[in-house]
């Protein structure tokens, strides 16, 4: 027996909720648009994962009223290990369920015109700015019905634009705080470098609460224009009983970098897409992945990198672990359009497995329309080496230690591409609490 299909929202209330948030027209009707169509599109179909009986429809409740932060001092413990106590000029977001709840943005940054707001400020004040990239020319509405649901229900998220010729030298962060059972987010967030800008962003998803059957649907579109940069760091951390939809995919222009460091940590079911299309020349891109999974959580993860631009590069590596039943499909695909001509598309999948029962399958794909470029893979799959537990149990380490040891440094090669000190410290007491 599937999961109900019929949508639990219809047109008359994405409408009203749309006038409550006070959106201009143009937002409500990409919202009835896309309500309308949902039902009459397909699923995703994530290679080698059955989703049918998985629910990621059947919100049973939209949003709910939250109280904003009145300062740091009010967040938990968990939440406050996240943001980085060292940075003089803090430019952070916190959005607690589905409410904006903290906002601070530096008086510089300001003068520059950068923007960093949520995503409700951003269609009412900066309305241009959004109609030119809001599911325009990253993620679609019409690709499945999860993209047109969430194009109708979208209720957080953030925007970041950076102008034309601006430098941020300190790290953006955005955390998406899940402290309420009755919470189902449908999260958007916008990252705009404009030509010759550079910025690192770093978001974190996390949950304080424990969920029976929660939804989380999140959308994020990045684009980096001409000679611009972007780092992209993100830890997701939401409880077991969320089954969580994230997609998020970067557009790169001529001579710009975009470089993602994932830390993947959901407790439940999970479908991730991670795709980076290089649309000019020069352009490059470079995905870096860590997972975790445990229990009896299933897990699917597709990273693509797509050339359209000639002497475009692109990078994909990701390590996993799994343990106890969990399992775990690493798709990762590098296609060469027919023109992108001397382009270089490598990827490695690695994935350790720590129990009999747990399951981890590489896929490495590579799909080339073009003579002149180079390509390469690499993918594994096995156990923890004998050889290097020997070593450093000769060395008088309890195995249990060792385990963890060989663990760490497995995944060390991700966890070392965060940018900001106090995620590296989270993520990886995530991974400690998970491979324990």
């Amino acid at each position: 027996m599937t999961t109900e299909t019929k949508l639990p929202f219809d047109k008359e209330f994405v409408a009203s909720f749309s006038k409550k948030m006070g959106e201009p027209a143009w937002v409500e009707a990409i919202r009835v648009k896309a309500i309308e169509a949902a039902d009459a599109l397909p699923m995703p179909r994530p290679d080698k994962t059955k989703i049918d009986k998985w629910n990621f429809t059947q919100l049973q409740g939209h949003t709910v009223e939250s109280e904003a932060f009145a300062s740091l001092e009010a967040l938990s413990d968990d939440v406050k290990a996240l943001i980085d106590s060292e940075s003089v000029n803090r430019n952070l977001y916190i959005q607690r369920n589905q409410t904006p709840a903290f906002l601070s943005l530096s008086e510089e940054l300001k003068s520059k015109g950068v923007i960093f707001t949520d995503i409700f400020t951003a269609v009412r004040e900066h309305g241009e700015l959004m109609q030119k990239y809001f599911m325009t020319n990253g993620v679609k509405a019409e690709e499945h019905r999860l993209t047109a649901l969430h194009a109708a229900l979208f209720n957080g998220g953030a925007f970041l634009y950076v102008p034309k010729n601006v430098e941020i030298n300190e790290p953006i962060q955005a955390v998406y705080v899940h402290d309420d059972v009755n919470s189902n987010l449908v999260n958007h967030v916008i990252v705009v470098a404009d030509d010759n800008s550079s910025v690192t962003y770093v978001e974190n998803y996390i949950s304080t609460v424990d969920a029976s059957n929660g939804i989380f649907n999140i959308v994020t579109e990045v684009f980096a224009n001409a000679n611009a940069k972007v780092l992209y760091g993100a830890v997701d951390n939401l409880a077991k009983g969320i089954t969580t939809y994230v997609n998020r995919r970067g557009t790169v222009g001529r001579d710009a970098r975009l470089e993602w460091a994932l830390g993947l940590m959901n407790d439940g079911n999970t479908v991730s897409e991670n795709v980076t299309n290089l649309v000019g020349d020069g352009s490059y891109g470079d995905t870096k992945t860590v997972v975790v999974g445990s229990g009896e959580q299933t897990q699917n993860f597709t990273t693509k990198v797509v050339h359209f631009g000639k002497n475009s590069e692109g990078y994909i590596l990701k390590h996993g672990v799994m343990k106890d039943s969990a399992s775990s499909i690493f798709n990762g695909i590098g296609k060469i359009e027919h023109g992108a001509s001397k382009s270089n598309a490598e990827q490695e999948s690695r994935v350790l497995m720590l129990s009999e029962k747990a399951r981890g399958d590489a896929n490495p794909i590579l799909l080339i329309d073009e003579d002149d470029v180079t390509a390469g893979h690499a993918a594994s799959v096995g156990r923890v080496d004998p050889v290097q537990l020997y070593y450093l149990m000769s060395r008088g380490i309890p195995q249990k230690e060792a385990e963890r040891l060989v663990i760490h440094g497995f995944l060390a090669p991700v966890v070392n591409q965060l940018p900001i000190e106090g995620v590296k410290k989270q993520l990886t007491a995530v991974i400690e609490r998970k491979v324990k």
